[in-house]
């Protein structure tokens, strides 16, 4: 279920900064006379310094996902332990959000208050109810990352509250 309207200030305040911050992202090019006009390229995912190879974040992230990729990894001392698998992410309405965050809290059978659609496997991480938890691969999500179900339960296993989420 997608939402139509956006439920609060503060999520429209967060839509409106990862909006300018990604329009801020995307570089404008002019052709010359002679050179014909090429499309632009969507800027590439930002990787943290000092990165783990094959992932865009470093060793203290115990999550790691790459939204543009729609991939996620769980990683262990610098060392991936599961992944890449496959995820969904929010779409332009809404996105998944892209930083540094700390599980907050886990719930293995959770419902949403706003959809009403069940959730199971959640690990919040962001502000706004922004989680992993198990979902269909078909649609984006409302900002969430989803996970088949074997992958929901792995992380859901791994991951503990405090532990660090890189998404880029």
């Amino acid at each position: 279920m997608r939402r139509q309207v956006r439920g609060s200030v503060a999520g429209a305040v967060a839509l409106g900064v990862v909006t300018a911050l990604a329009v801020s992202t995307v570089g404008i090019g002019a052709a010359s006379a002679q050179e014909p006009a090429r499309p632009l390229a969507a800027a590439a995912p930002a990787a943290y310094p000092g990165g783990v190879a094959g992932t865009p974040c470093t060793a203290t992230a115990r999550a790691c996902v790459d939204v543009a990729g729609r991939k996620a990894w769980l990683m262990d001392g610098g060392k991936v332990v599961r992944g890449p698998v496959a995820v969904q992410t929010g779409d332009d309405e809404d996105p998944t959000p892209v930083g540094t965050f700390a599980v907050q809290w886990k719930a293995e059978q959770y419902t949403s208050r706003e959809y009403l659609v069940q959730m199971p496997y959640s690990v919040f991480f962001a502000p706004g109810g922004v989680a992993f938890h198990q979902g269909g691969q078909d649609t984006p999500s409302a900002g969430c990352v989803k996970l088949v179900q074997a992958d929901a339960q792995a992380f859901f296993a791994f991951l503990q509250v405090g532990d660090e989420v890189q998404v880029t």
